[in-house]
């Protein structure tokens, strides 16, 4: 007896991998599929899908014996965070039903006996990045990765919204920042560094971070005084804040791929960002971006201060940036999974039910 497709989401909160997830579920409810979305109670993921064609939705606890149970008589589970791993795997070892892993950050897992086991025992691992599959790697020389890149979220932008955003950020140039405010991944107290240094040389530029995480107040406590700097906390029309931007800057110190970075090619916003993990697979040097070093505040100015000087540089890498998206589409992502379920399935004698 054939049984859904199971997406395993467990993860706290709604971020990048969370976003994937919905747009992964709804671009294969496009064609057909069967699925099931196991998702952590309470939490916005399953809420956002609740109106998914077809889509069957078991919320769980945030542990191994919730999610299981929840995992009866699906046909082929894909993990989508590396908290749904270990239940997958005992689903695997219990019922035999197969089951992928797609990994989102660059850290190597820990090389546990049992992490060996559960990234071995997947029917395929996928990476969203090269960077991310090098450190799949470095847990086993062995093991096969696939690498399919995140998507764009197709973010939606309203031009009125756009236009009040512009208006209160009360600058000629706005230069803003979308993630998780936590300086140790994201590195943006050199973002507000800058601004303090800029605040009287370049009284028109603003500077703006979206989003919120464990270092809002000690960004908060950085930014005291200063009148060009504003946050404007955890937003849903993240696509209206993109568009009211001159320009991007992620000076990231790690970075598993960046999907802010692939909204930013779709509204054709120039990106200033650090080299490290997978930006470098979005982000081409002086095409589409300028990538500078991590923790290089000069050089992190210099490449800011470019682009404020220059119209025509900001025009060249709008356009290269609305070329580039398209090589990140949710379609684009949704075919090359739907490829790898049924590949898994020919490959397992998966009883998924196919479209």
């Amino acid at each position: 007896m054939s049984g859904p497709l199971a997406h395993l989401n467990l993860a706290r909160g709604f971020r990048g991998g969370e976003r994937q997830t919905e747009l992964l579920i709804r671009g294969l409810a496009a064609l057909g599929w069967t699925q099931r979305l196991v998702a952590r109670r309470g939490e916005p993921l399953a809420a956002r899908c609740r109106d998914v064609p077809g889509l069957e939705i078991a919320e769980a606890g945030a542990g191994v014996a919730g999610a299981f149970v929840a995992l009866r008589g699906a046909g082929l589970v894909h993990s989508h965070e590396g908290r749904g791993v270990q239940a997958a795997w005992l689903n695997g070892v219990l019922r035999g039903t197969p089951y992928l892993v797609t990994r989102r950050v660059q850290k190597v897992p820990r090389r546990s006996l049992l992490n060996r086991r559960m990234y071995g025992s997947a029917a395929a691992v996928v990476a969203i990045s090269e960077a991310i599959r090098a450190a799949l790697v470095r847990l086993d020389p062995g093991l096969p990765v696939t690498v399919i890149p995140s998507a764009g979220g197709g973010l939606p932008v309203k031009l009125g919204n756009v236009e009040r955003l512009r208006a209160s950020f009360g600058g000629d140039f706005v230069v803003g920042h979308v993630g998780a405010l936590d300086d140790s991944t994201k590195g943006q107290l050199q973002i507000i560094a800058l601004a303090r240094r800029w605040q009287a040389a370049r009284p028109g530029v603003r500077f703006v971070l979206v989003g919120s995480g464990p270092d809002e107040a000690r960004f908060r406590e950085a930014a005291a005084g200063l009148g060009n700097l504003l946050f404007a906390g955890q937003v849903d029309n993240v696509g209206d804040y993109l568009a009211a931007f001159d320009l991007l800057v992620y000076p990231s110190r790690h970075e598993g791929l960046g999907s802010t970075l692939i909204d930013a090619l779709e509204t054709g916003l120039p990106v200033v960002a650090t080299a490290v993990g997978g930006i470098p697979e979005i982000i081409r040097d002086g095409e589409n971006g300028v990538l500078v070093k991590p923790d290089e505040p000069a050089a992190l100015e210099a490449a800011v201060a470019a682009f404020h000087a220059d119209d025509g540089l900001r025009a060249r890498v709008a356009a290269a940036n609305r070329l580039r998206a398209r090589e990140f589409s949710a379609a684009t992502m949704t075919g090359r999974y739907a490829r790898l379920y049924r590949d898994v399935a020919a490959r397992q004698n998966a009883p998924v039910t196919l479209p």
